[in-house]
């Protein structure tokens, strides 16, 4: 069975471990296994196989980007020129702050989420950085007022 196959067949215990691990990417494998009912072992297996199949991608911490010293964030909605999709994320990729790229379809081409000091840096990425990238088309600003992470239920 190739690996693609494997990761689309996650079953109960498998999606309460997802779900406990994005709750808390510190819990430990004992409590993991004694939150879904299973050995440590078998905690501690369905964990390796879920990342060696790509299903989990990393651990990361939740980061309160304001008390970070990045109180100014923002959504970027872009239209690049036809074709140009990895050379522009690469290019996005190098810049700072920016925390995610997505490839959409629809009005715009590219969906950005970027973190900046201020409104001045974020002004500085925004058209000096970003609009200077040769296949960006153009581009549109959505400032973020107050965000809420929606953190999966146990």
């Amino acid at each position: 069975m190739s690996r693609s196959d494997r990761a689309g067949q996650l079953d109960r215990v498998d999606r309460a471990i997802l779900r406990l691990l994005q709750q808390d990417g510190r819990a430990s494998i004992r409590s993991v296994a004694e939150r879904v009912h299973v050995s440590r072992a078998n905690a501690y297996a369905r964990i390796s196989r879920m990342v060696e199949d790509g299903v989990i991608r990393g651990f990361t911490a939740r980061v309160d980007h304001e008390r970070a010293g990045q109180g100014a964030t923002a959504y970027l909605t872009l239209k690049i020129v036809q074709n140009s999709w990895r050379t522009v994320r690469e290019q996005l990729l190098a810049l700072p702050g920016v925390a995610h790229i997505a490839l959409v379809g629809g009005e715009f081409d590219v969906l950005l989420l970027v973190h900046a000091a201020d409104n001045q840096a974020l002004r500085e990425l925004v058209l000096g950085r970003i609009q200077a990238i040769p296949q960006v088309l153009s581009s549109q600003t959505m400032l973020v007022f107050e965000e809420t992470d929606q953190v999966p239920p146990v």
